[in-house]
């Protein structure tokens, strides 16, 4: 038995090995092979593994790499580098070699990347490009950043709506020569209006007889450039096509926004938003200077130390009962910290909730309540459980008598439940009066309702100290 299972576990490990891609690039451009052969050794892997090893190369280890690369290899690499890697590594190779690599990439990729080299080496290598890529990235480029247009590419088939079949497949074929993204052919007019899309796959099975009229699918879905990414992200993410098309105002086609571009797009406004949530002006890199790294930090820092400050003026109002009460200070943490947390929970749902633009008054309010009884629930489970364990730890820890541990606990509970519920109904109004008056609800960060929940819990803790144990129990010590 045990020779059977040797050969086994020794399978396994072979095939639980991966292959280490990335140091194999590195000793391919590093070793003493001809340019051909390190082409062709290049040429077989995947364009996201040459460009996780860029960065490890040296300058002149990628200028070898540049010379002996096609443009095709390079700026299939670049698709998987960020805008700012991709534009010092342009910037790195002649002007013929980069016009010939910007010409290769995605319309989008092009203008952002050409964005982040110098001005002048900028404008030679658009003075080399074809007029027609010239105006793409033109057109890509004058788009905001927040702009749909601004991910557009043209790398889609496009045919006109009174073609017949055969000379359908005929353009087809013809533009797949510069255009590889051909799963779906979108159709437009005699005047370049969008008028609908064919999947590949009809189009081949499809008979000569066939009108292309029974082919085209009029509903397919389709974007304006001028639409921010938050206003339509929600509608890209539910369509499950390779590519949507992208229509200026007059409902002429400009291009398409590829799954990718889709991906990439999410990525950054997930990035941008967990950026606000952490109280950053914007995200920060490995790489970010001293100084710009704290000017996205200050802002909100500033504000948490005034909103600090504010908490610590209100404890101080509550001098007389911490003075009279001291062991009451030992829990203040506790109920500090549930209020933050849950406020925090509601926060993350209401931002979520709110990405559905069509939210309605009744569904917004239907929201506060909602999470306002999941804040209610589940603070009088906790309550009662603090109410019971606070009571005990009290009573056998700190040698207090039952009723005097017992109704420090019942006020911690009562004070834990009232913060819970009403921390829950802050970290759902701030941020729907935040998309009321039409700012991005996410600046409503998780450092900001802490500390306004801070303040919550402060105020309900100190104050039902005061009106139970003080006025009404007349307790001290």
């Amino acid at each position: 038995m045990q020779t059977t299972n040797e050969p086994i576990a020794e399978t396994t490990e072979n095939v639980a090995a991966k292959p280490n891609y990335e140091q194999e690039i590195v000793n391919v451009i590093r070793g003493n092979f001809s340019p051909k052969a390190i082409k062709d050794k290049l040429d077989d892997y995947h364009g996201n593994d040459i460009a996780q090893v860029m960065d490890e190369l040296t300058s002149q280890e990628r200028k070898k790499m540049y010379r002996v690369c096609s443009a095709e290899m390079l700026a299939e690499a670049f698709e998987y580098l960020d805008d700012e890697e991709a534009g010092i590594y342009l910037d790195e190779m002649d002007v013929p070699k980069a016009a010939a690599v910007v010409s290769q990439l995605e319309t989008d990729t092009a203008a952002n990347v050409l964005h982040k080299i110098e001005k002048n080496k900028r404008a030679l290598i658009i003075d080399i490009l074809n007029p027609d890529i010239q105006a793409e990235i033109r057109l890509v480029a004058s788009f905001d950043e927040d702009e749909i247009g601004s991910h557009t590419t043209t790398n889609c088939i496009v045919i006109r709506e009174n073609l017949t079949i055969k000379e359908a497949m005929s353009e087809l074929i013809r533009q797949a020569e510069q255009n590889d993204n051909i799963a779906t052919l979108f159709v437009v007019d005699e005047n370049g209006a969008f008028y609908g899309a064919i999947d590949l796959k009809d189009l081949i099975t499809a008979r000569s007889g066939n009108k292309l009229e029974e082919l085209i699918i009029t509903s397919f879905p389709y974007v304006y450039a001028h639409e921010t990414i938050d206003d339509c992200l929600e509608r890209l993410k539910e369509y499950s096509e390779d590519s949507i098309p992208v229509l200026d105002n007059s409902n002429k086609l400009l291009g398409v926004i590829t799954a990718k571009s889709i991906i990439e797009v999410v990525d950054d406004e997930m990035g941008e938003d967990y950026a606000k949530f952490a109280g950053l002006t914007a995200e920060e890199d490995l790489k970010e200077p001293l100084g710009e790294s704290m000017k996205k930090r200050l802002p909100w820092l500033l504000v948490l130390l005034v909103l600090g400050m504010i908490v610590s003026s209100v404890v101080g109002i509550f001098e007389q009962v911490i003075a009279q009460l001291t062991l009451i200070m030992a829990f203040q943490s506790l109920i500090l910290d549930m209020a933050g947390n849950v406020g925090t929970q509601s926060l993350a749902v209401t931002i979520r909730v709110l990405m559905d633009e069509n939210l309605g008054v009744k569904q917004k309010v239907g929201l506060v309540f909602k999470e306002m009884r999941v804040g209610l629930c589940n603070g009088a489970l906790l309550g009662g459980l603090s109410f019971l364990l606070v009571g005990l730890y009290i009573m056998l820890f700190k040698q207090r008598e039952p009723v005097f541990s017992f109704a420090v606990s019942g006020c911690i509970g009562i004070s834990l439940l009232l913060a819970m519920l009403i921390s829950s109904a802050v970290g759902t109004v701030i941020p729907l009066f935040f998309k009321k008056i039409k700012i991005d609800p996410a600046v409503a960060s998780g450092p900001l309702i802490t500390t306004v929940n801070d303040l919550v819990a402060v105020v309900t803790y100190y104050g039902m100290s005061w009106i139970l144990l003080l006025n009404v129990l007349h307790l001290a010590g």
